[in-house]
């Protein structure tokens, strides 16, 4: 990204933040509440309790972020098997869209009971979301790839595999990665419930720590904290794609 770009998108940042803080405090103001407390109380009570936050932010961010690798990796070879092997995709197809809609949530009971507290029901919880929206993403951008390309190459004497490696991987991977950045805010809602249902660790656990103390200052504290860890999840996928997969957006614009 240009310094320029930079410069605009931390401006954009910038504003859209200060207008978010001023519509909570007129917002706080008016309702006069313990419960919504003033954006300057919550913003004053983060960086008091800064250092309580910090460790329970790095366990959520952990979590996500292994959750994500792990239903990233498990999720594509599927999708691509699913999206260029006809006979796979007629069978295995059917399973995917019977299980995809499921809320993933219903199986938090389920994963106590065989993984106990800590992290590994998280982890496991997150992972499913991540990796059904991974296989349906990738095979659909599989499908989607021209098939004159695909012949070509076999007609060059290349293999499928090389194909799937060379030609379709490639360009399958810009979907993932908007799937996952659309799929951030579904894992932090997720990890905000399993932590707050049976966690010891992470800002979900701090946040409801916080309620039950009716600390509403620090318990904002916290969600502004999982939103700032929104953000930069959410900006690290950008910039992962803009470092790897600068190519995809030369390509759009020259086909424009």
């Amino acid at each position: 990204m240009k310094e320029s770009s930079v410069r605009r998108h931390a401006i954009g940042y910038a504003i859209a933040t200060i207008a978010v803080l001023v519509v909570w405090q007129l917002v706080a103001i008016a309702i006069h509440s313990p419960a919504l407390p003033t954006a300057t109380a919550a913003v004053r009570a983060l960086w008091t309790a800064r250092g309580a936050i910090a460790p329970q932010a790095l366990a959520s961010l952990g979590v996500i972020v292994s959750s994500m690798a792990i239903g990233m990796v498990t999720g594509l070879p599927l999708g691509l098997m699913l999206g260029r092997l006809p006979k796979f995709d007629r069978f295995l197809s059917p399973v995917v869209f019977l299980l995809y809609p499921i809320p993933k949530v219903v199986f938090v009971p389920v994963l106590l009971v065989l993984f106990g507290l800590g992290n590994a029901p998280k982890v496991v919880l997150i992972a499913l979301v991540v990796f059904f929206q991974t296989v349906i993403s990738t095979r659909d951008a599989a499908r989607r790839v021209n098939k004159d390309f695909v012949d070509a190459m076999l007609a060059l004497g290349m293999t499928k595999w090389q194909v799937i490696w060379y030609l379709i991987l490639p360009n399958t991977l810009p979907a993932v990665c908007t799937a996952v950045r659309i799929n951030i805010a579904t894992a932090i809602a997720i990890l905000f419930l399993a932590e707050s249902i049976a966690g010891s660790s992470g800002l979900g656990y701090y946040i409801v720590l916080m309620w039950g103390r009716f600390d509403f200052p620090s318990m904002f504290a916290g969600i502004v904290a999982l939103a700032i860890l929104g953000v930069l999840l959410y900006e690290g996928v950008g910039a992962v794609e803009r470092r790897w997969l600068r190519w995809a957006d030369q390509t759009s614009r020259a086909a424009e």
